[in-house]
C-alpha cells in the first residue's frame, strides 16, 4: 500500500538515525553566522571614511549603530517566520539582504550621503541581518536538544569569530583604493555567496523528532521546562522580561567596553595605536570563544549560575581597569570582558528554549533580540558620556559599568522557570 509523508523538503531526514547529519548542519549555520559577523569589523572603516568625507567620528560609526539598532526588526520578523515555515526560506532570505545592504553601500561617493550609507549598510544590512542570525540559532536548538547550550554557543560563535577574518581582509581592500566605499562590494558578494551556500542546508528535523538515548534532565544543571509557549504566552510571562533584562545588562557593560577598547588601551597602559589595534584583534578571539566556552559551562552547573558567573567576571575586571596600567594586566582584564560579553549571546538561545520550549524559540528569542539592540546603543553612549565628563579619563565609565554589573548579579538569582499556566488571565 502506498503511503504518504507530510514531511516538508527541509524536514527530509533518515528514520533509522535522525540524527544523522546534523552536525553537518551546525558547519552550516557557522558558514552564516561568519559572514554576518562582519559587522563587528566596522571600526576598520571609521578612519577611512573620516579622511574621505571629513565626517566626524560619530557620524562615521552611524551606519554601524543603526545595524545593530535594527537586528531586532529582522529577529523578530524573522523569528516568527521561520517557526512557521522553516529556516532556509528565511535565512536566504535575510542574508541577500543583508549582502544587497552592503553592496548598495558602495554608491556612496559624496559627504552628503550620510544618509545612504545609513540606509543600505545600517538599516537594510541591520535588519537582514537580524533575520539571519535568529535562524540558524532557533533551528540548531531543535536538533541538539542534548548539547543545547554548547551547540546554540557553537552557532553564534561563528557570528564573533567573523570580524577575525573581515577586518585584515576589508584593511588590505581599503588600502588599495582611494575610493574607500568601492570595498564594500566585493564585501557584500563574499557574504552573499557564504551566506546563500550555508543557509542551503539549513532545515529543521521532522516532526517528532528524538534524539536516541537522550532522556531531559528534570532536576540538576540545565533543566528544561515541559511546556512550548507562543510568543503571546512567553511575552505575558515575567520570566521573559527578567531573561531580556539580564541579557541587555550583559550586553550593555560589554559592549561599552567594546566601543572603547583601543582608545582606553592608549589611554591607561599608554600602548600605541598599532599595539592597541593589534589587541583588538585578537580579543575577537574571546568574543567568539566566550559563547563556546559559557554555553559549553551552562549545560553543566545551569543557565542562571552561568550569568552570575560573566556578571561577576565583568564587575571584577572593570573594577581594575581604571588602574591597570600594566599592559598585560590590560589585556587579560580586556581578554575577560570580552569572554563574558559573547557569553551571554551563547547561552541566552539555549536559556529561551530550556524556559519556553523549542517549537516556537524564533519568534520568542527573537524578540529577545531588543537587548542586543538597546545595549549596544545605551553602552558605547554611556561610555563616551561618562569619559567626557570625567575630563577624559576612563575611571568614572569603568567603574559605573562594574556599579551596573553589580546591580545586574541580582537578576541571575531570582529568575526561575515559568510557572503554570503560563499566561496571566
Amino acid at each position: 500500500m502506498a503511503t504518504s509523508s507530510t514531511n516538508t523538503p527541509e524536514q527530509v531526514t533518515d528514520e533509522r538515525n535522525p540524527t544523522r547529519g546534523r552536525w553537518w548542519i551546525v558547519v552550516a549555520a557557522v558558514l552564516v553566522q561568519l559572514a554576518l559577523g562582519a559587522v563587528y569589523a566596522w571600526s576598520v572603516f571609521n578612519k577611512p571614511l573620516q579622511a574621505e568625507f571629513g565626517w566626524s567620528k560619530s557620524e562615521a560609526v552611524l551606519p554601524f549603530e543603526f545595524a545593530i539598532g535594527t537586528i531586532f526588526i529582522g529577529s523578530l520578523i524573522g523569528g516568527r517566520i521561520q517557526d512557521r515555515r522553516g529556516p532556509r526560506t528565511v535565512a536566504l532570505a535575510g542574508v541577500v539582504l543583508y549582502a544587497i545592504g552592503t553592496m548598495l553601500a558602495s554608491l556612496v561617493n559624496t559627504s552628503g550621503q550620510l544618509w545612504l550609507l545609513v540606509a543600505t549598510y545600517g538599516v537594510l544590512g541591520g535588519i537582514g541581518l537580524g533575520a539571519a542570525y535568529i535562524t540558524p540559532i532557533a533551528m540548531l536548538s531543535k536538533w541538539f536538544p542534548d548539547r543545547r547550550g554548547l551547540i546554540t554557543g557553537i552557532a553564534v560563535a561563528g557570528f564573533g569569530f567573523g570580524a577575525v577574518l573581515t577586518a585584515p581582509a576589508a584593511k588590505a581592500l581599503l588600502n588599495g583604493t582611494d575610493d574607500k566605499t568601492s570595498v564594500f562590494l566585493p564585501l557584500g558578494i563574499a557574504y552573499l555567496i557564504a551566506g546563500v551556500v550555508g543557509a542551503l542546508f539549513f532545515r529543521n528535523p521532522p516532526e517528532g523528532y528524538q534524539v536516541p538515548g537522550f532522556v531531559p534532565a528534570s532536576t540538576g544543571r540545565a533543566v528544561a521546562g515541559t511546556r512550548n509557549y507562543t510568543l503571546p504566552e512567553a511575552l505575558r510571562t515575567k520570566q521573559w522580561y527578567m531573561l531580556t533584562a539580564v541579557l541587555t545588562l550583559n550586553v550593555t557593560c560589554g559592549i561599552g567596553f567594546i566601543s572603547q577598547a583601543s582608545d582606553a588601551a592608549q589611554s591607561v597602559a599608554g600602548v600605541s595605536a598599532g599595539t592597541a589595534a593589534t589587541m583588538v584583534g585578537v580579543l575577537g578571539l574571546f568574543n567568539g570563544g566566550g559563547r563556546i566556552f559559557w554555553a559549553w559551562l551552562s549545560d553543566r552547573t545551569g543557565r542562571m549560575t552561568a550569568f552570575l558567573g560573566m556578571l561577576a567576571l565583568q564587575l571584577v575586571c572593570f573594577a581594575i581597569l581604571p588602574w591597570a596600567s600594566a599592559f598585560a594586566l590590560f589585556a587579560v582584564l580586556a581578554a575577560l570582558i570580552y569572554l563574558a560579553y559573547g557569553g551571554g549571546f551563547g547561552t541566552m538561545p539555549a536559556t529561551a528554549a530550556d524556559y519556553f520550549g523549542t517549537p516556537n524559540a524564533g519568534a520568542i528569542y527573537g524578540a529577545m533580540i531588543v537587548a542586543w539592540s538597546i545595549g549596544g546603543v545605551v553602552g558605547p553612549l554611556l561610555t563616551a558620556a561618562l569619559y567626557d565628563a570625567d575630563n577624559q579619563s576612563y575611571t568614572l565609565p569603568f567603574l559605573v559599568l562594574a556599579a551596573i554589573a553589580l546591580v545586574s548579579l541580582v537578576l541571575p538569582r531570582i529568575t526561575r522557570m515559568p510557572s503554570e499556566p503560563a499566561t496571566v488571565e
